[in-house]
């Protein structure tokens, strides 16, 4: 084998052994890749009960509760499918109804979502670009709204 068979032919085995590298990584992360889910699509895909994600929508105006203690229960929509969350910490300073959201946490054998950690917009002009995606592949929030 000469010089330049045995640097092609390390050159195959290297490309090989990336490739197969890449696909087992592109099948071990599968959904996971997805940063947030709406409701619709938590539904839709049948997210499994106790598996941690992020949720991501707008606060239901009229839907946010504060049974007792620190506990607050609100519903979060994407305009098609509406979850109930229940968080049990103190809110953001920014988190009202009507308002995008991020909540991380998983869902419940009942359907409802128990929340560890939400995260509010931080001023009148943001909202996650995921969120502001989805919301307006449903037509629900508009470029520029202060208010979807």
């Amino acid at each position: 084998m000469t010089r330049r068979q045995r640097r092609v032919a390390f050159l195959t085995g290297a490309l090989g052994v990336a490739t197969v590298a890449i696909v087992l990584l592109v099948t071990a992360l599968g959904d996971n890749v997805l940063y947030f889910y709406s409701p619709s699509e938590a539904k839709a895909r049948s997210v499994p009960v106790g598996r941690s994600i992020n949720l991501g929508g707008l606060v239901e105006k009229g839907s946010i509760e504060h049974p007792g203690g620190v506990e607050t229960r609100f519903k979060v929509t994407d305009g098609d499918a509406t979850v109930a969350v229940t968080y049990t910490r103190d809110l953001p300073d920014l988190f009202r109804e009507g308002q995008g959201v991020v909540v991380t946490g998983a869902f419940r054998e009942d359907g409802g979502f128990d929340a560890s950690n939400v995260l509010a917009k931080h001023d009148e002009n943001y909202m996650p670009p995921e969120v502001a995606r989805a919301l307006k592949d449903k037509g629900v929030w508009k470029e520029g709204a202060t208010k979807p």
